[in-house]
């Protein structure tokens, strides 16, 4: 994938959760989530510091307090906040070319990018189940994201402390959102 292709997919994968983000209603901020035991507060807290983690390393910036609360009084504009940082931080010069300490070790920024994509998009999709909205990401997005993340994910530690669960099997003709959240451990 080329540089303007892979910022392409991160502005798709950023607007399409954004909407799912907007879709939450007040009440919903504790229902659980097919994330590993958090809430929609908790899920939507570990994408922000995940996006302002991110602008940190390309911008080479203290990393921020990762337990810390980043979402405040209104976790969506937290949510749109960082995720225009973290979309300005990448379209900087150079940035998808130069190697960065990465959550799997040194990488390229275009593989950040990468990262954050499937961040946004499984995430995305725990938050619509739980909070019973659609998960509409565009197909063709969510094959690539799918194909980097078992590329990138091939060797993925497994057990407990794993970043991720076991990939779970999904129904035949799934549609590849839940392919996707089936290769990252959640029960489609």
């Amino acid at each position: 994938m080329t540089d303007p292709d892979v910022l392409a997919d991160f502005d798709q994968a950023l607007e399409a959760t954004d909407r799912i983000v907007s879709g939450i209603k007040p009440g919903q901020w504790s229902v659980p989530t097919p994330c590993g035991g958090l809430d929609v507060r908790a899920v939507l807290g570990h994408l922000v510091t995940g996006q302002l983690v991110f602008i940190a390393r390309v911008q080479g910036l203290p990393i921020p307090d990762r337990g810390a609360d980043h979402l405040g009084e209104d976790p969506a504009a937290a949510f749109r906040r960082s995720g225009q940082g973290l979309r300005a931080a990448f379209g900087q010069p150079g940035v998808l070319r130069e190697t960065y300490q990465g959550p799997l070790g040194p990488a390229l920024g275009e593989f950040l990018v990468q990262v954050r994509i499937v961040e946004l998009l499984g995430h995305g999709w725990d938050l619509a189940q739980a909070t019973g909205q659609p998960a509409d990401y565009p197909a063709g997005l969510v094959e690539r994201a799918l194909a980097q993340a078992r590329h990138g994910l091939a060797d993925r530690p497994d057990g407990p402390g794993a970043p991720f669960a076991a990939e779970v099997p999904v129904p035949a003709g799934a549609p590849a959102i839940d392919r996707l959240a089936g290769f990252l451990g959640r029960q489609v």
